[in-house]
């Protein structure tokens, strides 16, 4: 569903992007609109199936934005089986152009990246400061929309939702380190002042790292250490790089950055988490270093 408990706790902009999305719902244009997209990417009857849509002839006529919603998000509010990496990678084809449903395509993808979008904005007020958590939350918006109509996601191998939400993370950071840039000489004053700790630059690339990490789901729960050393750090943003070169998959980088950090996560674990044996998770991960190395070498 829509997940109305996040978007009411954060507040501001994604409150209103909730209202909004109750009225784009009892919208009978924009339910007509989704159920022949459904019907045209041949998902209704997995979406109907999944929504709890009905049966009958008419059910085609009761598959709308919420359906939709409800098929992205099969889950806790994440993105993440093969029919919501199947119903995202169509709208983000559909947002990618230039028409009105491709304006319509882009609304949804925000709306079922709002749990993300949420998580994303928390996570940098602290880091580059001067902002409030309603500023940056309009920025991680605007960046989403950006990336959701730039058709550069859908055609890329892996989750579609972590790849969406990468790169959503990283135009934000850019957006947020120019402005920094705008404060240059409080910045350079700051500078001369004893910094009893990694300076400010270093924990924001640190905590850009961990988000990014944290958005393509290579901190596995409950086995990653609170303080993060600096060799995992070096490793992380070694992943990260490689999924964006491509590289690596995100199921490929997960294979690595589980097992090589302080706890690793047992194989028969893992591979229940990924939906294989431990043996093929094994022979994942061999074959994932094995390409990791390929493509350091390539690099050098």
């Amino acid at each position: 569903m829509t997940s109305p408990t996040i978007s009411r706790l954060a507040g501001g902009v994604f409150s209103q992007l909730d209202a909004d999305w109750a009225r784009l719902c009892a919208d009978p244009d924009v339910q007509a609109a989704v159920a022949d997209w459904l019907m045209a990417d041949q998902l209704a009857d997995s979406v109907a199936t999944v929504a709890d849509a009905g049966v009958a002839d008419a059910w085609a006529r009761r598959l709308g934005p919420a359906q939709l919603l409800a098929a992205l998000r099969p889950g806790a509010g994440r993105l993440g089986d093969d029919l919501a990496d199947a119903v995202l990678r169509a709208l983000l084809r559909r947002a990618a152009g230039r028409d009105r449903s491709a304006t319509l395509a882009a609304r949804i993808v925000v709306q079922a990246m709002i749990p993300a979008a949420v998580r994303m904005a928390r996570g940098q007020v602290r880091p580059f400061g001067g902002r409030s958590f309603e500023d940056v939350g309009h920025m991680t918006v605007a960046a989403l929309w950006s990336v959701a109509r730039s058709g550069t996601i859908h055609p890329r191998p892996g989750r579609p939702a972590a790849n969406l939400a990468l790169d959503t993370l990283r135009h934000l950071c850019a957006e947020l380190s120019a402005d920094r840039e705008l404060l240059g000489d409080d910045l350079a004053a700051a500078e001369m002042l004893p910094a009893p700790g990694p300076g400010l630059l270093a924990a924001a690339e640190a905590a850009e790292v961990r988000a990014l990490a944290a958005a393509a789901d290579l901190d596995a729960p409950d086995h990653d250490a609170v303080a993060v050393s600096e060799a995992r750090l070096d490793l992380l943003a070694l992943l990260l790089d490689a999924m964006d070169s491509g590289a690596l998959t995100a199921a490929d980088a997960q294979a690595i950055a589980w097992h090589y950090t302080g706890t690793p996560v047992p194989d028969a674990e893992a591979g229940v988490r990924a939906g294989v044996s431990a043996g093929a998770w094994q022979r994942r991960r061999s074959r994932a270093v094995g390409r990791l190395r390929a493509s350091l070498r390539t690099a050098a």
